[in-house]
Formats: C-alpha cells, structure tokens, sequence
C-alpha cells in the first residue's frame, strides 16, 4: 500500500501545492490542509498544535521549509513522523527526488591527509590548534610539513602531542633523517620514500608513501614496491600529481598504470598542485579530482591549504569524498546528493518559470507598485524610503543581495543569507524557534516608543 503524506499549507499556497503534487505525479498518496493562515511560512506549532485534526490519517506529515516548528515534539504529539520539507513549493518535486540520495552521505573510502605546511615553522601550540581545525573540518591525517633548510627541534614533540589527543599524524620531509626522526617519535606515516631511503622504513613502523626515485620514474617506484612487499610492509604510492600545463595529462596516466599494474597497490594522490597552482574556484577542480579518485579507488589524498582562495579545500574534499562515494556505491551520476559544491550558481536558482515570472533582473513588490531593474542603485529612488534612513538601510542590503544572486545565478529569499555550499560558514538557523527581530523593527518600535 502506498504511502500518505498530509501536506499542511496555507490560503495562498494551496491551489499552486495541488498543482505541484499533481503534477509530479507522485508514488505516494497524498492531501493538502489549508491550515488556517494566510502565508504558509507563518503557521507556527501552536497553530499545528490547536487546528490539525486528530486523529491524523496519513503515514507523514509534510510542513513548508520556513514553518518554525519542533518537528519532535509535533510528531510526538499526534503519533505520526513530521518532516520539514523545502523552502520553495517548486522543489518539492526535486526534495522527494533526491531524497534517497541524500538519506546517507556519511560513507566515504577516501582519507583527508590535511598538510600543515609551515609547521616547522610554528610552535606547538599553534601546530595543535591547525590540527584540530583540520580535523574539524574533515582531516582524518594530519600532516607536518617540513621546510628545506629550515630546522624543526619540536617536531618530535609536536608529533608525542598530536599523537595524544588521538590524531594520526604523518610527516612530510625530503629529508631522510627528518623522516626517521618522525617515526622514531610515533608517526603514522611517512611522506616521501623513495627506492634510495627505504633504510629509514627498515628503521620504524610508520607507513611509507613511496615515489619515484626521480620525476616519471616509475621504474624506481615498481622497484620500491617489490622492495616492501618482499618485506610484507604497508605502504602508500603516489606517482605525483603534476600542475596543468606542466605533465598534467601524464601524471594523471601514471595514476591509472598503478591501478593497472598493482591493482591493490593503495595510492595517495595530492592535490595542491591543481588546486593551488591554477587560477580557479577550488570546489570544481577538487569534485574533478575526487571523481578520478573514486574511479581509480584511489583512497588518500594530501590537501594542501595555503593560497587564500584555497581556504576552504578541506571541507570541499571532505564533500566530494561522500558525494563520489555514493556515486559509485549507486551507480548514478554524482549529481543531486548535495549542492555544497555549487558555491557560485545554484542548480535551479529562479523556482518561478519565465512565464509565471519574467525573470528578467530584480523584483520588488510593495503596496505602491512592482519595480524591476537590474541594478539595486536603480531602484532604490522608486522605493520611497528617503525619510526612513533604518529601512532604507535594510532595503538596500537586501537590494544589493538580491542583485548579486540575479547576476550569479543564485537562490535568494528575502531575510534569508545566499547559499554558497561549502565555500563559507552557513548562519545557525534554529528551525524550531521564530527569528529574532530585524533592526529595521526594532528601530521602528523604538520610535514608536520615544
């Protein structure tokens, strides 16, 4: 039997509701109640609370995505489960769509080394304090790189205390001796060996990440390889990834000879070398990369985050991670388990169609009229807040957001902050409680008062 979701909405979103479920044609039964208010996002859990009817005959109940609601204490009150759907009546079709999809996104095969890449250069402390916001981020590695000629005394002591807050940590060194320091003090890996340093993986239990002995050599890293495996020891490969115009295409083929030649050879790629070495938005490159990682069931990756417009490549590989992850898993496209890789344009960034709205720049709607423009500067004289400096500051804001998701393609709601994934911080939105005040309220009352 099929299931029956109750939708709850209000006067004006009704008929449009009907219209979309039908149109849908949902495998799931379904009714709307019009719960007895005018805007559907204003319904609030007491309302729910008083007008539902009881007892409830459906399986679920759908509320719209900006009702405040409890949606806990709801479904305990009526015995049935209550789910928060989208914000947009349009994408309800899209929400039950992706729903599967996006129902697990804590799986993923591939480990997060995050390098710290002036620890050398940085005490304790501070090294601690960059692990644990790595960490937070996603790292599952944390990786301590050392400069050239650049002595690093602390570095065992850095790895005995990143060690005892229960990181694994790896060392990344072109110094043989550095390296063995490394291991000696407890580290998990050891990055980079190469045919010519093995000694230093006879010395200690750490991992090795093995390359070649010089650039494209891949003779020397088969070598290495039979060395170790002779040994019965762990190891990592990286045939390393070079920048574009610069062997790219060829690094990427002798990634793919690993896989084929020593199908169960674990490989680590990093990634630095594309996203901090080319002039473009990271969260792109780095859902490339992660896809021929998940093809080549590549399982590491060294992310690099130094350049400023590469700050937030940690969470953007943890994302991708999942997202290709379940790709794989399902056989399906990477497309529609997440958007917080589209930073800059939203998948479906106007929920009106052309001919219900003409999409045609920014829409500003009041009891005097609507204006369009392109430009917020154009139509902020047709507004008429001259006088009302705490609204015509608000206005403006919002004018000027709204301006930026037309030109960029983006989602924009009015109040709401814009959508940028994964490429900056999200406001904390308790969906349980009413929002605060605007000020430009909070100053008309206290004109009010005075």
């Amino acid at each position: 039997m099929a299931e029956s979701i109750l939708f709850l909405t209000g006067h004006l979103a009704k008929a449009r509701l009907e219209a979309v479920l039908t149109a849908m044609k949902a495998p799931f039964g379904w009714k709307v109640l019009d719960i007895g208010v005018k805007v559907a996002a204003l319904m609030t859990e007491d309302i729910i609370s008083r007008r539902l009817p009881k007892p409830v005959e459906a399986d679920r109940i759908m509320l719209p995505g900006r009702c405040r609601a409890d949606l806990e204490r709801l479904s305990n009150r009526f015995g049935v489960p209550f789910l928060r759907g989208p914000d947009e009546l349009k994408d309800i079709p899209a929400f039950f769509g992706r729903a599967r999809k996006a129902s697990d996104m804590t799986k993923y095969d591939i480990n997060i080394f995050a390098e710290i890449v002036d620890a050398s250069a940085l005490p304790v402390e501070a090294i601690v304090s960059r692990a644990q916001g790595y960490a937070e981020k996603g790292a599952d590695v944390i990786d301590l790189g050392c400069l050239p000629d650049t002595p690093f005394p602390h570095l065992e002591e850095a790895i005995r205390t990143l060690k005892k807050k229960s990181y694994r940590v790896s060392v990344d060194s072109a110094d043989g001796d550095e390296l063995l320091r490394g291991g000696k003090a407890g580290a998990d890996y050891l990055l980079s060996l190469n045919e010519e340093t093995l000694r230093v993986a006879d010395q200690v239990d750490s991992i090795p990440v093995l390359i070649p002995k010089e650039h494209g050599d891949m003779a020397s890293l088969y070598r290495a390889m039979d060395a170790l495996d002779a040994k019965g020891r762990a190891y990592l490969v990286d045939p390393v990834l070079d920048p574009i115009n610069f062997g790219f295409m060829r690094s990427l083929e002798r990634y793919a000879e690993v896989r084929r030649e020593r199908p169960d050879a674990e490989i680590l790629m990093g990634t630095g070398n594309l996203t901090e070495l080319t002039d473009a938005d990271t969260t792109g490159i780095t859902a490339v990369l992660l896809g021929i990682a998940s093809e080549l069931h590549i399982r590491n990756v060294l992310v690099v985050q130094v350049s400023p417009h590469t700050r937030r490549t940690v969470e953007e590989h943890d994302l991708a991670r999942r997202i290709m992850y379940a790709s794989r898993a399902e056989h399906d496209l990477p497309k529609d388990y997440a958007d917080g890789l589209l930073a800059l344009h939203a998948r479906m960034p106007f929920p009106m169609t052309p001919e219900e709205i003409a999409e045609d720049g920014i829409h500003v709607y009041n009891r005097d009229g609507h204006h369009i423009g392109t430009s917020a500067l154009d139509l902020f004289p047709k507004l008429g807040v001259e006088k009302d400096g705490a609204h015509a500051f608000y206005l403006g804001t919002e004018l000027a957001k709204a301006e930026i998701a037309w030109r960029l393609g983006k989602r924009y709601a009015q109040d709401e902050s814009l959508d940028w994934g994964v490429a900056a911080d999200a406001p904390v939105d308790d969906k349980t409680r009413l929002k605060e005040a605007g000020h430009t309220l909070i100053a008309k009352k206290k004109r009010e008062t005075t």
